[in-house]
């Protein structure tokens, strides 16, 4: 069975309470899936694209950066369509209506802010904007990095964003060499202020996934499986908890945080050195609980996905269906402001 899974039995009635749709991607197996609750069961819609990474939510639009392109989805206007038999049971139909070329960038963490999307250019040691006249417009660098080279010198990774602007960002190292990180990425990690650059926390264990829960900064260490909380006055953090294995990604609703968790292969060049390898069996979900600092529930991927990168939350979202270009439905749907139309092709005769 592809994609198969295990999960605890609480899991359905979670997310059926919390009215939303789980997006997480997972470069190695090459899909974005969509993790939803159907009766007492977890749905999966697996869609292909070449090393997804960061996927960025505004309203009705959503954003997933892949090896070589940043791929765009919208929902609007696409409710009249649920009547279909293609997408009976969906509450959500999310069309591909552009895809950008980038090139190889390796990129990261992504979101949108006020008509830019903005994300982490890995591979360059930037933040960048996108647009269609260039690969990248390089926005802003780490004080340390001396130029914008193809070299993934210090692994810049994670981003929040504040105010429709990026805020605070992780790095695996504060090095300005081809792929330095590499060299002692327990230790080197950081969490920076942008555009300042100031160094908040250093000595960490490759930082991930930097996020605001009621106006508090997390972050997850992912080389110890702990989760942060940040005080960036004080530039101090202290252990929130503890899920001893290897966590990326995270999103919250509510009072719940949902995090991705990766499996750390025997073979692995990067990770089988960490500490959390033995706790790392499996990819997957973790349902926490912030206020009462419990699991309450959790998803493994027992075949196919050993790693997550990014976990992102469609709200209000209970059964979402994905049309890519390469559906054969996908010519017949036409939309604009206040309307939509299915067309369906005359026979050429």
């Amino acid at each position: 069975m592809e994609y198969e899974i295990q999960y605890t039995q609480n899991l359905p009635k979670v997310l059926k309470e919390l009215n939303l749709s789980v997006l997480i991607t997972t470069y190695q197996a090459g899909k974005l899936i969509a993790l939803s609750a159907q009766e007492d069961f977890i749905n999966q819609i697996p869609i292909s694209f070449k090393k997804p990474m960061g996927i960025a939510l505004q309203n009705s639009k959503i954003a997933i950066a892949s090896m070589d392109e940043i791929h765009f989805f919208s929902n609007e206007e696409q409710g009249s369509f649920l009547t279909k038999e293609e997408f009976q049971g969906h509450d959500s139909v999310y069309l591909q209506r552009a895809t950008y070329h980038t090139g190889i960038l390796d990129i990261h963490d992504l979101d949108f802010g006020d008509g830019l999307l903005w994300g982490i250019n890995t591979l360059y040691s930037c933040i960048a904007v996108y647009d269609v006249n260039f690969s990248f417009r390089p926005k802003w660098k780490p004080p340390f990095i001396s130029s914008i080279t193809p070299e993934d010198k210090c692994h810049l990774n994670g981003m929040v964003m504040k105010d429709k602007l990026p805020k605070y960002v992780t790095a695996l190292s504060t090095d300005d060499t081809a792929y330095g990180w590499r060299t002692d990425k327990m230790r080197t990690g950081v969490l920076m202020e942008v555009p300042t650059g100031e160094i908040i926390l250093s000595n960490l264990a490759m930082p991930h996934s930097p996020r605001f829960y009621k106006d508090n900064l997390f972050v997850l260490e992912s080389g110890s499986g702990k989760l942060l909380l940040v005080d960036a006055d004080k530039k101090q953090a202290e252990v929130y908890y503890n899920f001893d294995c290897f966590v990326r990604g995270l999103s919250f609703q509510n009072n719940i945080a949902i995090l991705g968790k990766s499996k750390i292969r025997e073979t692995s060049k990067d990770f089988n050195d960490l500490s959390v390898k033995d706790n790392s069996k499996y990819a997957g979900i973790i349902f926490f609980d912030m206020e009462t600092k419990t699991v309450i529930g959790e998803l493994d991927y027992l075949t196919d996905v050993e790693e997550i990168f990014d976990v992102r939350l469609l709200n209000n979202c209970s059964n979402p269906v994905f049309v890519t270009k390469d559906h054969e439905i996908f010519k017949n749907i036409t939309t604009f402001p206040g309307n939509a139309f299915w067309i369906k092709p005359k026979d050429d005769k």
